[in-house]
């Protein structure tokens, strides 16, 4: 058996090691179109400013050591230009001398990838980009050649604050330019705003609501006329899959523009699979395809190929996609849908905020750990968590990305037992802390209202009252509230009207204990979710919604 594989990254070298170790006799060959094959592209960033100091450490394995290893074939700056799947043969062209070549197959596994989104604009032609090691060694050189040292950034992406952090650095002045109203357009802007505030304090100035004109030799040019100085300009403003090849041999592609496969990597040629970024998936929380560009899908997916071609019964599973990205000594994370999503999908959800610490708050160095979690009404499946914070974050992120694989419910999160010393986690930790509120959600106990919801509750009659104390009232409140904490409410009683109250304190816990006084004493009442931290970070991410948040170190 002859099996081609076209790309040699993440899905297509996955799949070639797997054929291999199932089939010892099968012929495998590898094209890759740039001057390496099997390297750690998402290590790439992190290359340029030298965090990773090693090159070679992210090439993970090269042809003559595959050959030796594996015996796999694999042909490096050659690129497949047609497939021809009448004679099942494909055309390559050696980009170092040009010459073409013919090559037949009995299974082809296309693993293009994705390529970098090219704005169409003048001056466009400027722009860096990181996809392969060739452009981290293109970056390295601009930057170190640059007279002009100003950086500005297209987009807002994950390659894009990672460039930022990267370049900052190198102490270079880094501008990131962003469509859309917030960075990192995967996240609920209330989750992703602290992330914000931790780039712009380590020097990245971001532009929101921008939109790039034309680009000069000095400058990126804004539609609203602003100039940002610009000696180096990097284009990050997402990927598209890489899919052209497909295209041309007429197979099948999808509603999101990503090449169709069964739940085998099988196109709509039955002896032609693909995976990796240039394939769309099926959505677990939605139903629908999508794209989710991850190494992990990819090389699971590549994996299965191998598994499906020599006979294996396998599937690939629905992906709920999760990712996480570090910044300045923070990280978000998420996994399964954000609010925007469910909302546009019209998926039914109950949201929770909690704000534990990351360990024991004894315990030196506990740090604050902000989660949000989605689920079901009435059933209380997990839909979706993001995730912000110093430490931690990727730990409670893959806890309930698993409890989305296993269909669990928010309820069932109060249930796991989980790993705890007080320097590691806490004994309610943040994962069972989520359960907890959120089985108080579900059951009706405590019922809610989120941060965006607040001024139309207000402009209804709603009566707004802050139940923390006197000094944290006056270090910074929703204004227009009435403060009467928690301790004194059972004797202010009368202060409070009965027909609507919201109440809130600065995580939501306190305000659960002041629901249930209130609910005693024939109140109609709801907590804000999240308390006046979520509030602010929300309203400082979008000030349409309410009055401007009084801001200072308790909040």
């Amino acid at each position: 058996m002859k099996v081609i594989i076209i790309g040699g990254v993440a899905a297509g070298m996955s799949a070639a090691a797997r054929l291999r170790r199932l089939d010892e006799s099968a012929q495998i060959t590898v094209y890759e179109m740039s001057d390496h094959v099997s390297y750690a592209n998402c290590g790439l960033p992190y290359f340029v400013s030298d965090v990773i100091s090693n090159r070679e450490a992210l090439l993970l394995q090269n042809p003559t050591s595959l050959w030796n290893r594996f015996r796999i074939r694999v042909k490096v700056k050659h690129m497949v230009t047609a497939i021809h799947r009448d004679s099942k043969t494909v055309t390559v062209t050696n980009l170092s001398t040009g010459a073409t070549e013919t090559d037949e197959y009995d299974k082809l596994v296309i693993a293009t990838g994705a390529k970098p989104r090219v704005l169409d604009v003048p001056g466009i032609e400027r722009a860096l980009w990181l996809r392969n090691v060739s452009d981290a060694d293109r970056v390295k050189a601009a930057v170190k050649a640059a007279t002009d040292k100003s950086v500005a950034i297209l987009g807002a992406g994950f390659v894009g604050i990672e460039l930022a952090e990267n370049l900052r650095h190198l102490g270079l002045p880094v501008t990131t330019i962003q469509r859309g109203p917030s960075i990192l357009s995967q996240f609920d802007r209330e989750m992703i705003a602290p992330l914000q505030s931790t780039l712009e304090k380590h020097g990245v100035q971001i532009l929101l609501n921008a939109e790039v004109d034309h680009i000069t030799e000095q400058h990126v040019v804004l539609k609203d006329g602003r100039r940002i100085d610009a000696g180096l300009v990097f284009t990050a403003v997402g990927v598209e899959p890489d899919n052209s090849l497909a295209k041309d041999a007429g197979l099948k592609i999808g509603s999101t523009g990503g090449l169709w496969v069964d739940d085998q990597q099988r196109t709509s040629d039955p002896d032609i699979f693909a995976a990796g970024d240039a394939v769309e998936k099926h959505g677990e929380l939605t139903g629908n395809q999508t794209l989710v560009p991850l190494a992990n899908l990819a090389n699971r997916h590549g994996r299965l190929i191998a598994d499906v071609i020599v006979g294996i019964d396998t599937k690939a599973h629905p992906v709920t996609g999760t990712v996480i990205l570090g910044a300045f000594g923070h990280a978000v994370a998420i996994t399964g849908l954000n609010e925007k999503t469910a909302t546009a999908a019209q998926i039914a959800h109950q949201i929770i905020h909690v704000h534990p610490n990351n360990h024991a708050g004894y315990y030196p160095g506990a740090t604050r750990l902000s989660l949000k979690v989605l689920f079901e009404p009435g059933s209380g499946k997990i839909l979706g968590a993001q995730a912000y914070g110093e430490d931690g974050v990727d730990k409670r992120i893959d806890v309930i990305a698993t409890a989305i694989r296993a269909n669990l419910t928010i309820e069932d999160l109060m249930d796991l037992e989980l790993a705890y010393a007080p320097q590691f986690g806490s004994a309610k930790d943040a994962v069972n802390i989520a359960g907890y509120v959120g089985n108080n959600v579900l059951t009706g106990m405590t019922p809610t209202l989120q941060w965006h919801e607040l001024e139309t509750a207000r402009a209804n009659g709603a009566q707004i009252v802050d139940v923390r104390s006197a000094s944290e009232h006056g270090n910074g409140h929703i204004p227009g509230t009435l403060n009467v904490p928690v301790e004194e409410l059972r004797d202010r009683l009368e202060e409070i009207q009965t027909s609507d109250v919201v109440v809130y304190c600065q995580v939501g816990q306190r305000g659960h204990i002041a629901t249930q006084i209130l609910k005693a004493n024939g109140a109609k009442v709801r907590n804000l979710d999240g308390g006046y931290l979520t509030w602010g970070t929300g309203v400082a991410s979008r000030p349409e919604v309410g009055a401007k948040p009084q801001l200072t170190k308790t909040s």
